[in-house]
């Protein structure tokens, strides 16, 4: 789930295929499946899993009478996408698609592992066509990176490094997916700019998560 030069989920492939699965994800891995399947909602034809990794969630555009299609520069993710879709080695800033191709597309739990995320709306945007749907859902950009410490239940506190958008292995959870292999913050404002630049117009937002605080940040974004 990145577009650097050396993949930094290669080396990890095998343990996030084990953890971003329904046995080991848990209530988690269900939370971020009915949340992207409440905002992709039913559909036909191809759905461009953008940022695939294991293709851990191929299987809610499936269900919801999609065809999934992934695509992402880890070829030692694309080993386990490649049982659960058909997919390619491509950059997420450089698809290789043709424009206005797709009716829709997706992009989970992927934002925060590019460099440029901006640059892979910008490139969604060319490839969906009028009309298409794109549903983001990642880690919501005010309560999960570097700067927010969930260890005390039933608070988080964030502290300055929020405005901070540089890569860093930091992280409240030393056994978790980012102090592996880092992740790019993206301020709220930024994301949203960002959707309103590529080209697309925000139809819906939604947050999700196990307590008063959420963890997830999804939205429906339309070409």
């Amino acid at each position: 789930m990145t577009t650097t030069t050396t993949p930094a989920y290669d080396a990890h492939a095998d343990w996030y295929n084990h953890y971003m699965s329904p046995t080991s994800g848990g209530e988690y891995f269900a939370r971020v499946h009915t949340t992207l399947r409440e905002l992709l909602g039913p559909g036909e034809g191809i759905c461009l899993d953008v940022c695939c990794g294991t293709g851990a969630h191929a299987s809610v555009a499936a269900e919801l009478g999609r065809t999934p299609f992934g695509l992402d520069l880890s070829r030692g993710q694309l080993r386990h996408a490649a049982g659960r879709l058909p997919v390619v080695a491509a950059d997420a800033t450089a698809l290789p698609l043709a424009d206005a191709s797709v009716p829709a597309a997706m992009c989970v739990l992927a934002s925060t592992d590019v460099p440029d995320y901006a640059a892979v709306l910008r490139e969604i945007a060319r490839v969906l066509a009028p009309g298409g749907r794109f549903v983001h859902l990642g880690v919501h950009p005010c309560f999960v990176g570097a700067f927010a410490d969930w260890r005390e239940r039933g608070r988080v506190v964030l502290d300055e490094r929020y405005a901070d958008r540089a890569r860093t292995l930091d992280s409240w959870n030393p056994a978790g997916v980012r102090a592996r292999v880092g992740a790019w913050h993206i301020p709220l404002a930024d994301l949203l700019n960002a959707v309103v630049t590529a080209g697309l117009r925000l139809e819906r937002t939604v947050e999700a998560g196990p307590g008063g605080v959420p963890e997830l940040f999804g939205f429906v974004a339309v070409r």
